[in-house]
């Protein structure tokens, strides 16, 4: 297995307000990938680990995670510039306002274009099925639309590495072909053209910093929902109000179904295939592909938010309400796909849509490099584990006692940094714990 890139040089779509921290340890206890500690009176990320999925930012009751995302300022720099909005935005704002209307809004805010994402999510998926139905060999392919699973499988499931879709995910699809059209029919270099994802979420954001492959970014920014949306508002009342010479709009309901999970199977139309959201469920499913137990399932459609993109933490309205003003749009629009067959389209090319290389594994910095040194660590971990209170309390600073007992192998934490070892409350392992110590 060819490991990818270290992970110490990841850009995170998130940062630390130290000001606001108070070391409360609900964030550590929220990661599922035990990436946050609390040093110093204040929790600290480690990069290594991060897979971007929002959950601290969710639970921070002092709103001390902050996302890192593009500002108007930032757009500047580009001559014309295309927004891409998430299929969720159509979810926010009711069934009544329609996603021409949301479109035609975001030209208000700026933007020279504004590019239906729904639509091209219709169009790779044509592609996927057929993928699928000429490749499928035993194991389900998992989605690669969700950037947090993605991340996940790479440092946590690395062996269902292959198993991701060798897709680039349709926000990329569409800012590629965007800046392709824009640059034939305006004659703008494609440098000069920026491409802003509208974004439910901050695994997106992070995804454009760091591919999951060593392909570039096709976006150049990306802002919230919650950003836009008081913005939105305003603009919406003139948007309705305004004559449209072409609409902006093409995409079905199948496509706004994106929105929210379930969507990508139901466009696939594959039986054999299976939704999954949340955070805890996508954990527990990749557990029992890695244990061969969904053989019986060609794909996998798993999201990190509940609900799907509508239950993402840069969202605003209610998920039950935004999956309900999915399905009045998806009753509305139909399901028939508006992009035919996907043969017939002049645009379509086998490379157009698949990555140009593979998503590898990322690399967790091992207990050592010497493997015998590796093994002696890895049962030093398993005896202090074993000797800690296991209450999990989170004093340490670390989510649980099995994390204390990794960060003090790798020099990162002490024993003492337990307050049952350090106040002498740890029972009969006391002793045990002191001689570890003294090593």
């Amino acid at each position: 297995m060819v490991p990818g890139p270290t992970a110490k040089d990841i850009h995170h779509a998130l940062r630390i307000d130290e000001s606001r921290c108070n070391g409360c340890v609900e964030c550590t206890k929220a990661c599922p990938a035990k990436a946050i500690r609390v040093r110093g009176g204040v929790a600290r990320v480690l990069p290594e680990r991060c897979i971007d999925c929002g959950e601290c930012f969710r639970v921070c009751p002092r709103r001390a995670i902050i996302p890192v995302t593009t500002t108007y300022m930032d757009l500047t720099r580009f001559k014309y510039k295309v927004v891409l909005p998430s299929p969720a935005l159509y979810s926010q704002f009711g069934p009544n306002t329609m996603p021409e209307d949301i479109l035609q809004a975001l030209l208000l805010l700026g933007f020279d274009y504004a590019y239906d994402k729904a639509y091209r999510c219709e169009l790779v998926f044509s592609d996927v099925k057929k993928f699928i139905e000429e490749n499928y060999s035993g194991d389900p392919f998992i989605s690669p639309v969700c950037p947090a699973v993605t991340r996940l499988i790479q440092l946590m499931f690395p062996d269902l590495t292959d198993l991701i879709l060798p897709f680039r995910a349709p926000r990329e699809i569409a800012a590629k072909a965007i800046k392709s059209d824009v640059h034939k029919r305006l004659g703008i270099e494609e440098s000069e053209i920026g491409v802003i994802h509208i974004t439910p979420c901050l695994a997106k954001l992070a995804a454009m910093a760091n591919p999951p492959t060593e392909e570039k970014s096709f976006l150049d920014g990306a802002v919230g929902i919650s950003e836009v949306y008081g913005s939105l508002l305003g603009a919406l009342k003139d948007s309705k109000a305004e004559k449209r010479d072409q609409p902006l709009h093409r995409s079905s309901g199948t496509g706004i179904n994106f929105g929210r999970s379930g969507g990508e199977v139901a466009a696939l139309g594959i039986e054999a295939s299976l939704a999954v959201s949340g955070v805890k469920e996508t954990f527990n499913i990749l557990k029992a592909v890695e244990r061969g137990k969904l053989r019986d399932i060609k794909y996998l459609e798993c999201q990190i938010c509940p609900g799907g993109c509508i239950g993402g933490p840069l969202t605003v309205q209610n998920r039950y309400i935004a999956s309900n003003t999915i399905s009045s749009l998806v009753k509305l629009f139909g399901r028939k796909l508006k992009v035919g067959e996907i043969t017939d389209l002049e645009e379509y090319d086998r490379n157009y849509f698949r990555l140009a290389s593979k998503i590898r594994p990322q690399a967790i910095p091992a207990l050592d490099t010497d493997t015998s040194i590796a093994i002696g660590k890895m049962r030093l971990r398993e005896q202090i584990s074993r000797a800690l209170p296991g209450k999990n309390c989170g004093a340490c600073g670390a989510p649980d006692c099995k994390t204390l007992a990794d960060d003090i192998v790798r020099g990162l934490a002490s024993i003492e940094d337990c307050i049952f070892v350090k106040s002498g409350l740890a029972g009969g392992r006391i002793a045990e714990l002191k001689g570890i110590r003294k090593r």
